[in-house]
């Protein structure tokens, strides 16, 4: 379906300056997009697209109201493709008419997409949608449901019209990381990430004190980096096309400009919830960390027995395969340790090497990394919602990351209420960095109008209102509760029986003021729900009847297996509650599911 965005006043702004350009826009029409003159700075700066960026670069709102955008990728000419995803992530939520991989064009070198059509397998056709997208060999490569498949394209045809022809079928989609990002070399190896189905290889996953399966047979279809042929069809999933292992969840693949294979690691979630005797609230939001990874043939880069430690600057092993905490090594000490590190539950959803030459040199060969924001760092704040600057050479880190990007979440780094979520990153044949999000699905580009190719590395300013990140030098989290913690009571209802002091001691529980309580991370800092955990403000409610004493029951004894959302909750959301905070924590959320709209 091909649509135009109509006439906006930014379009009729942007007409009219092209009828002041006349001459330079008639030779604009006659050249290659790549060869499009630059956008205007009047259209391109940070703060009129709502992030904030290093001085000298600037950014414009590509495209908007997509849907569920993910990974993208681009094709010679400049057609940007992009997988969008739907599903119980989503909330099971509608998703935009049509197939649900887009193609993007700017056909006036102005910044912004006036031609985008969908294609692809839709809702009616069975399909959810993928993170997984490239352009290889003149054919578009993505991931639908279980398969990844490739679209011939012929010239001139900015989506394809053909019909699909499925590479490799088969790919595991249970658990807790369903997704299939991949990458295609130049020589075809399509390298496809096969995340773990459950957070640690436990007996019963998410549960506290669960030991970890030893051996994990799971690491024999999951956990690791499985390799196809990109030109071959109708290849089938099996144990024997595995790459690498020990990588809980890699979403972004990139390639450096020697050859060598990147890749970023997921860290392991619930140190705290699962064992507080070994693990301060602290420790909790500080570990593990997220990482980057140099992928090598046959590696073990250690999940599920170890974790990568970002303040000892080392892999320990986790409690489920016998760890004290942080001090046994075991057998991590033949593990892979990562080329660099983040802060801890960011969720790296991709990455690319920036092998292009309009940013300045210190930009080229280093990583951007866009971190779709943390779920679990209560009872802290919650952190990432950016994208990164990682500088490499020759493989190795080279020096802090700074981050680049910020303010997409806006006033509140929540997962159930950030305005946008960075998903996937892309690098255009003109140098310029493309950003997408997947809550409404909004794409960013960022160019480079400084005019200093010397210029040095420089992070975002921080946006206004929100707590910084901080950068690798001291990767520690904010200080400080969630920002809605102790936030006024006065308007819910109370329990027959309870008082308002109790509704209040809830809710202090609730956001992590006592007890350490993470209930707050899962479900929201106002009960509205996030992709891990459900809305406790709608009246409805699937283990109990909503009854206090049915809330009580469900918070007391835990969700060990969820029937509609991901994210398992266990006895007291993983922490101690003495009777009067149990009590307490359950008369608030009864009150956030009466009160009246």
């Amino acid at each position: 379906m091909l649509r135009t965005y109509s006439s906006s006043l930014s379009s009729i702004v942007r007409r009219f300056c092209r009828q002041q350009s006349l001459v330079a826009t008639a030779i604009m029409m006659l050249t290659s997009w790549s060869a499009a003159t630059p956008v205007q700075a009047a259209d391109c700066n940070g703060d009129a697209a709502g992030i904030t960026l290093p001085d000298g670069f600037c950014a414009a709102i590509f495209a908007d109201n997509i849907g569920h955008a993910r990974q993208m990728a681009f094709s010679p000419d400049g057609t940007l493709y992009v997988n969008t995803w739907s599903g119980i992530y989503y909330n099971n939520g509608p998703v935009p008419a049509g197939g649900f991989v887009v193609a993007l064009k700017d056909t006036h070198g102005d910044g912004h997409a006036d031609v985008i059509e969908r294609f692809g397998e839709t809702v009616a056709s069975g399909g959810h949608g993928g993170t997984g997208i490239a352009f290889y060999n003149g054919m578009i490569y993505a991931e639908i449901n279980d398969r990844i498949v490739r679209y011939p394209l012929t010239s001139n045809e900015v989506a394809p019209k053909s019909a699909a022809e499925t590479i490799v079928s088969g790919l595991p989609t249970m658990g807790d990381h369903p997704m299939h990002p991949f990458l295609i070399t130049p020589k075809g190896d399509l390298l496809v990430d096969l995340g773990s189905a459950t957070n640690d290889c436990e007996k019963q996953n998410r549960y506290p004190h669960s030991p970890g399966n030893d051996p994990c047979t799971e690491k024999m279809t999951r956990g690791g980096i499985w390799r196809y042929d990109a030109n071959k069809t109708d290849q089938r999933f099996s144990p024997a096309e595995r790459f690498a292992s020990g990588l809980r969840n890699s979403e972004g693949l990139s390639l450096d400009g020697g050859g060598r294979i990147f890749a970023t690691q997921h860290g392991r979630d619930q140190l705290r919830e699962d064992w507080p005797e070994l693990y301060s609230a602290r420790q909790g939001q500080d570990l593990p960390a997220e990482e980057v990874v140099e992928l090598r043939q046959g590696a073990d880069y250690g999940w599920p027995e170890c974790y990568f430690d970002n303040t000892q600057k080392k892999l320990v092993l986790g409690p489920e395969y016998g760890g004290d905490g942080g001090k046994k090594i075991g057998v991590c000490a033949e593990r892979q340790e990562p080329v660099a590190s983040f802060p801890a539950h960011w969720a790296p959803n991709d990455m690319k090497i920036y092998l292009g030459k309009t940013f300045p040199k210190a930009y080229q060969g280093g990583a951007f990394i866009a971190f779709h924001g943390s779920w679990n760092r209560s009872p802290g704040p919650q952190g990432g919602y950016n994208v990164v600057f990682q500088p490499l050479a020759d493989g190795k880190a080279d020096g802090a990351y700074i981050v680049f990007a910020d303010g997409f979440a806006g006033a509140l780094k929540d997962p159930g209420r950030a305005a946008f979520r960075p998903s996937g990153l892309a690098v255009a044949p003109d140098g310029a960095v493309f950003i997408s999000d997947d809550v409404h699905g909004r794409i960013w580009r960022v160019t480079y109008q400084g005019g200093n190719l010397d210029a040095a590395v420089a992070a975002a300013p921080a946006p206004a209102g929100v707590i910084p990140a901080t950068n690798s030098a001291d990767a520690r989290p904010p200080e400080g509760i969630h920002p809605d913690a102790g936030k006024d009571t006065g308007a819910l209802p109370v329990p027959k029986g309870y008082t308002k002091e109790q509704v209040a001691l809830g809710n202090r529980v609730f956001h992590g003021e006592i007890a350490d309580g993470t209930c707050g991370g899962c479900h929201g800092a106002d009960g509205k729900g996030s992709p891990v955990a459900p809305d406790l403000t709608t009246g409805k409610w699937i283990w109990s009847d909503g009854s206090l004493q049915g809330l009580e029951t469900t918070i007391k004894n835990g969700v060990p297996e969820p029937k509609a959302h991901p994210g398992a909750m266990p006895p007291m959301g993983g922490v101690v509650l003495s009777q009067a905070d149990l009590n307490a924590v359950s008369a608030y959320v009864w009150a956030l599911g009466h009160k009246t709209p």
